[in-house]
């Protein structure tokens, strides 16, 4: 094939799935198929992380820009690093080593980095709406690597793929998210995948920072922080987004961590199985307590090393691939 990757058996993959799209931009307007696509190419992806030779040609003689407006370290470096693994061509940019400073526009600076043949344009930045923008003004095809508090869509797919690695499916499976909802693109974009492969998603946190408004997404909210856990197959913490709120919507830390921290004696309230996963940075000792994070029940590590499948599977299939029966060499 044309993408020349890796020839990989899928396993419990009995027809070809689908991708037709040129960008990811969101999950909310990607269907269960696309999504179910994108795990299923992420596990093929897995296989050749586990491979002494990691590399595969899928991008070979592709340019990718990894343009992030707003600092990151896990997902840059995520993304950096599965675009090595693909063969692309990689240029690395940030908003302050660049004409950003100057003044200069963000259509402006991707149209100048497309005039330089780039094919692809990964892009995080602090306003919302800005990967879908440079998706109606550009050729390249553009991946959302977070947007304000809009969504995060590769951070959701790969904590599907988890989800689905450990329990097997995702339908049916319980999940409660706890903690800065109203403030976080990864709490949108999960939502999204989880309902829509399945799931029953329970959201709990402050009052000010879970409102009653994500019962339209078609989650169960609660602020009882051990009714939201009880039942739970899958706990999901996620860290307060300081740099996106108002002081006036958010409680002292320890007044977070007293009524809704993750600690010893609230994991004795949960499920023997279930499983603690949380999409970093992690705040230890607010959130969730040092032993947990570090624990057999955590997940932690594993959603990093999940994320260059899934980045893998998603740079692949913006490229033109239609799925894992693609996968060939």
């Amino acid at each position: 094939m044309g993408n020349g990757t890796l020839r990989q058996k899928i396993p419990n993959q009995e027809t070809p799935m689908s991708w037709n799209r040129k960008h990811l931009i969101d999950i909310e307007s990607l269907t269960a198929d696309e999504i179910t696509t994108v795990l299923d190419t992420a596990r093929a992806f897995k296989a050749v992380g586990e491979r002494a030779i990691k590399k595969v040609p899928a991008l070979r003689g592709k340019t990718v820009v990894n343009l992030f407006i707003e600092p990151s370290t896990r997902t840059r470096i995520s993304f950096e690093l599965s675009e090595q693994r693909l063969s692309a061509d990689i240029i690395n940019f940030t908003a302050e080593a660049s004409s950003l400073k100057k003044g200069e526009t963000l259509k402006d600076t991707a149209r100048n980095l497309e005039a330089l043949n780039a094919d692809f344009i990964v892009i995080r930045h602090s306003a919302s709406g800005a990967p879908a923008f440079l998706s109606r003004v550009l050729n390249a095809s553009v991946i959302n690597a977070g947007d304000g508090a809009h969504e995060h869509p590769t951070q959701a797919l790969l904590d599907a793929f988890t989800i689905r690695e450990h329990k097997g499916t995702i339908a049916g499976q319980k999940v409660t998210i706890l903690g800065d909802i109203l403030y976080s693109r990864v709490a949108r974009s999960d939502i999204w995948a989880l309902t829509k492969l399945g799931a029953s998603v329970t959201l709990c946190g402050p009052t000010t920072l879970v409102p009653k408004e994500f019962e339209k997404m078609g989650c169960r909210i609660t602020h009882n922080v051990e009714e939201a856990i009880r039942d739970a197959d899958v706990i999901n913490l996620l860290r307060i987004q300081h740099e996106r709120q108002r002081k006036s919507m958010f409680p002292g830390l320890g007044e977070y961590t007293s009524l809704f921290g993750l600690n010893q004696a609230r994991l004795k309230l949960t499920k023997p199985d279930a499983m603690i996963m949380h999409p970093g940075p992690i705040n230890r000792g607010v959130e969730i307590d040092s032993e947990i994070a570090d624990s057999k029940r955590s997940v932690i590590l594993e959603q990093v090393t999940n994320g260059l499948a899934v980045r893998m599977a998603v740079l692949f299939l913006v490229n033109g691939g239609k799925g894992p029966q693609e996968i060939t060499g």
